[in-house]
């Protein structure tokens, strides 16, 4: 009888194993601590992505070097990344065991997946507001922007269902960046305003041989006149400009539309003139706009200091450079009048752990990358521009801006330019919606102009019958057929109790393996 007990005691154990898988329980949730224990020694993780960029990477060894001054006990260990993807999968695989690292460079569209855990990214909204260590606090020992010193639109960027989870860092938008010697050459003007009706003129205009089988305007072999860096962001600004469903807020794919389905058709047909290419099939817009075999590179403000015959950053040797004058303006719009594009760049997250001073430590110290000294260093690296408005009127940055085409290194003139697109265009930036699946989307968007322009390419035909296998193609290549659980938020729903049929076959096995070691208990003693 002992055995039977023991049996049956094991077997309730698994049974209340079973139903506790329904729900996890939570890790607990961060509280800010009373005071900064300076006395404790703490380590912290920051992972980073530079791009190779060796000015960024000292950027980000002199911002830890001057943050340990100021607090002897914390030490920050970098991780450099060249790849955000990588950032995204690695932090995906280090939740489970419990090393994430404290501090990272992220995009809000990977936080919203990050917090189907339990508790992982600590939200930020109380550490914003605390008068002692908050933006602006009191107890900072560096002197950190106030609330209201960041840009708002940027700020707001962070927000995931009701909650600020991310920080930005720095900012950026794309720009079509233009051969205007071309555009000129063609017998065309370039407009104030750049339309997808003016450039996909003059781009079949420049599709135009010579009985050589060379580009008249070129004199060249090769001439794809638009090159597109990022064909998600390409789609999602066009459904945006047009006021066309991308996604809601309840994390639905509404994308897969009629006004996609023509924006589609309008690649294939430039496309098949070979007016149309993007950076996934040909390569690099800088690449081709500086060799002079491309007349509208659009890419993001960030890559500027890549653009044009007089680039600090080249990819191409310098004997393949063609000199041409480059003017940059917003990628092009439906209505000249109503300026619609996106906004990106990265942003910051704070993970949680299980000692609140570590998390503290990590907050001080992320936002130690909002002070002036760090967002202008880094915004002068590249085409990005400062977060907050504080560093962006600063005399510092006012004249850095000033000093436009001085230098063709640090106040290289499109780099300025782009800067300046930016800043002067804020207000018409927009984002999308953030939820545990949206960076699936945003994958989905490109990969339906990538496989428009392939297929077309292959010589595939491309009309409503292609378009609607793309879009079940597509659909569930991502999991776009499956309704996400998680919302909005990016917060795991509550299941609540187990369904009676659940319970009651639960209580059917158990009774079952009763039973099985009661026979087999049985026969054992028979058997003796």
């Amino acid at each position: 009888m002992k055995k039977i007990r023991v049996m049956a005691m094991a077997m309730a154990a698994g049974a209340m194993l079973l139903t506790g898988c329904h729900g996890a329980k939570a890790n607990k949730a961060f509280e800010i601590p009373e005071s900064f224990d300076e006395n404790k020694q703490i380590q912290i993780t920051f992972w980073a992505k530079n791009d190779t960029n060796v000015v960024q990477s000292r950027i980000y060894a002199q911002a830890i070097e001057d943050f340990e001054k100021l607090y002897p006990n914390i030490t920050v260990n970098l991780r450099l990344y060249t790849d955000y993807g990588k950032i995204y999968n690695d932090v995906i695989t280090n939740i489970s065991t419990g090393t994430t690292p404290d501090v990272c460079i992220t995009y809000p569209d990977h936080i919203a997946t990050y917090l189907t855990g339990n508790n992982v990214v600590v939200p930020l909204d109380d550490l914003m507001a605390d008068a002692r260590y908050g933006l602006g606090g009191s107890e900072l020992k560096y002197d950190s922007p106030g609330k209201e010193e960041i840009v708002t639109e940027f700020l707001d960027e962070g927000i995931i269902g009701e909650s600020h989870y991310a920080l930005p860092f720095m900012r950026s938008t794309e720009a079509c960046y233009v051969n205007e010697t071309y555009v000129e050459k063609l017998g065309f003007t370039l407009p104030e305003v750049l339309t997808w009706d003016f450039m996909w003129e003059v781009a079949e205009a420049a599709t135009e041989k010579n009985d050589d089988g060379t580009y008249k305007v070129n004199g060249q072999n090769v001439m794809i006149p638009v090159i597109y860096k990022s064909t998600d962001n390409m789609l999602i600004t066009m459904l945006r400009q047009e006021g066309a469903p991308y996604t809601d807020s309840d994390g639905n794919a509404l994308l897969f539309n009629d006004e996609t389905k023509d924006i589609l058709k309008t690649v294939a047909q430039h496309t098949e003139t070979g007016a149309f290419s993007t950076f996934k099939i040909s390569g690099y817009p800088a690449n081709f706009l500086n060799a002079g075999q491309c007349i509208f590179a659009i890419d993001s403000t960030a890559g500027s200091t890549w653009m044009g015959s007089k680039a600090p950053l080249l990819d191409i040797a310098p004997d393949k450079v063609v000199d041409f004058e480059t003017k940059v303006l917003p990628v092009p719009q439906y209505n000249a009048s109503d300026l619609k594009m996106i906004s990106q760049g990265p942003s910051l997250c704070i993970f949680n752990k299980k000692d609140p001073q570590q998390v503290l430590a990590s907050w001080m110290f992320a936002q130690y990358l909002l002070t002036n000294e760090v967002q202008i260093a880094y915004s002068k690296t590249e085409g990005y521009i400062p977060v907050t408005t504080k560093a962006q009127n600063s005399p510092e940055y006012q004249e850095y801006l000033a000093k436009e085409g001085e230098d063709n290194s640090e106040h290289y003139d499109v780099k300025i330019e782009a800067v300046k697109l930016l800043m002067d265009n804020t207000k018409n930036t927009f984002v999308t919606e953030v939820f545990n699946g949206s960076a699936s989307v945003r994958d989905a968007a490109g990969q339906l102009i990538e496989n428009v322009t392939k297929s077309v390419r292959r010589k595939k035909t491309v009309d409503d019958s292609f378009i609607e296998a793309q879009y079940k193609e597509v659909k569930s290549l991502y999991h776009l057929d499956q309704k996400s659980a998680g919302g909005a938020s990016g917060e795991k729903k509550d299941l609540g109790p187990l369904p009676g049929a659940s319970k009651a076959l639960l209580t059917v096995l158990v009774l079952a393996w009763a039973l099985i070691g009661l026979v087999a208990f049985r026969k054992y003693n028979k058997k003796k």
